[in-house]
């Protein structure tokens, strides 16, 4: 009868099992991992935290980078459970590529444009119309950038307008020194005096950041707004995590912490 004893330790140890791990052990912890525009940074790590204190044992990874660079991630393969994109273009890539269902995306905020130069101001620019003097050096983000394209979209208003006249967009572009990966980047630059002058986001200027350089805004009738779409990826591990992130973006908490951050809140 010597297997008694090792068979009753093992219906022991199986029924005491459960009970240890609610007694002396936590559960394992989830990481949710949310791809966000790079002009984000600030918003969603706020959000992020809150949303940790509301989901014990989540653990937010923050992936920030240009939307170009995260959509393409995404659609190599990287493991993402959120995607918020600085345009729909490249939320479309991603839902092509089969990874997010088509019509689950939702535009979350809205931002706009500004004009920035270092606080110095050395280039001594006094309006809009200084980006097309000969020998100032701009700072854009790349084309292939969400806020690159929308500095786009801005220059070709200005050509259309008779303050400016048909040859400015070509004049500007002839002063650009250099292109970004990312709006943080051409932020990054005009206040290291890198550049004379770039073209952010508001968003990008809110805050202490602020601080570092002064700032012309777009008039209306020349500003490209900027629409951020969010969505889900539909192969996520966690899709309830992932839903709920969602949620809490559009939410009037999410909102109010994006106004904050300078942003133009769609909802809540």
């Amino acid at each position: 009868m010597r297997r008694t004893p090792t068979l009753l330790a093992l219906l022991l140890s199986a029924l005491l099992a459960p009970l240890l791990v609610g007694c002396g052990q936590s559960a394992p912890s989830v990481t949710l991992n949310v791809f966000a525009a790079a002009s984000l940074t600030g918003a969603f790590g706020e959000l992020g935290t809150a949303f940790e204190k509301a989901h014990a044992g989540t653990h937010v990874v923050l992936n920030l980078a240009g939307s170009q660079q995260l959509a393409q991630q995404i659609t190599q393969g990287a493991p993402a459970d959120v995607f918020a994109s600085a345009n729909q273009k490249q939320m479309d890539i991603v839902v092509q590529s089969g990874r997010i269902a088509s019509g689950s995306s939702q535009i979350f905020v809205l931002n706009h444009l500004a004009l920035v130069f270092p606080s110095a101001n050395p280039a001594h620019i006094t309006s809009l119309s200084d980006l097309a003097r000969p020998g100032l050096k701009l700072v854009l983000a790349d084309k292939s950038v969400p806020a690159g394209q929308y500095a786009l979209g801005f220059l070709d208003k200005a050509s259309a307008d008779p303050t400016f006249g048909a040859g400015f967009k070509a004049k500007v572009l002839a002063n650009v020194v250099s292109t970004e990966q990312d709006v943080k980047a051409v932020l990054t630059r005009v206040t290291l005096g890198g550049a004379d002058a770039g073209i952010v986001y508001i968003s990008d200027i809110a805050g202490s950041a602020g601080n570092q350089v002064s700032h012309i805004e777009i008039p209306a009738s020349l500003q490209v707004t900027a629409q951020y779409p969010i969505a889900p990826l539909s192969d996520s591990k966690h899709a309830d995590l992932a839903k709920a992130f969602v949620t809490l973006v559009l939410s009037s908490q999410g909102q109010d912490t994006l106004r904050k951050y300078g942003f133009i809140p769609v909802a809540g």
